[in-house]
């Protein structure tokens, strides 16, 4: 039962969240924003359809039980969530799944972006840990950890690449924060 809510939680969140990045592409398109690194999108799709996939059948198969550490990890599931949340409200109608880059726009250096340039990855990174920990499916946390760092390398700098490309402000803004441990400084504008 505690399974099927917390697993029933993460696919609801995804399915509404891919309805936002619906919403947000149709907008920022009709603004004339460019599509970058779209034949690599559906190898990332595949692979987050692939690890719930993972983690359901490893849990259900080898009958996996939760955590006896699961207070320590639903709270740090917990936190991955509200900064997930404050990540996609503070790009608003720029955040997305793909990349999509409007020229000439500023970057956004509020909310976690203030400290970290890639808060979502980062975010994703530490959900491919904690979903499966939870309930120890430790083949789930191996294999997926090994392709989301793959695919990162390959999203990553592509991405920084087209921003840096067609915005303002990026080139300055990498320069100020790490990419996935956050910087504290004073900034200079």
């Amino acid at each position: 039962m505690i399974f099927a809510l917390f697993f029933a939680f993460i696919v609801t969140q995804r399915v509404v969240e891919l309805g936002i990045a619906r919403r947000n592409e149709k907008w920022i398109r009709s603004m004339g924003a460019k599509e970058y690194g779209k034949e690599h999108y559906k190898y990332m799709v595949s692979l987050h359809v692939a690890f719930l996939t993972s983690f359901l059948a490893e849990v259900i198969l080898f009958d996996r039980t939760i955590s006896p550490f699961w207070p320590a990890i639903l709270s740090l599931f917990i936190m991955t969530q509200s900064l997930r949340v404050w990540s996609i409200q503070s790009l608003g109608k720029f955040w997305n799944t793909k990349v999509l880059i409007l020229p000439d726009a500023s970057i956004v250096k509020t909310g976690p972006y203030k400290f970290l340039r890639h808060p979502n990855y980062t975010i994703v990174m530490l959900e491919i840990l904690l979903i499966p920990l939870m309930f120890h499916a430790f083949y789930t946390v191996l294999v997926f950890t090994i392709l989301n760092a793959w695919m990162l390398s390959v999203r990553i700098p592509l991405e920084e690449r087209a921003l840096a490309e067609t915005t303002t402000n990026y080139a300055s803004y990498m320069e100020d924060r790490n990419r996935f441990s956050p910087t504290f400084q004073k900034e200079s504008e």
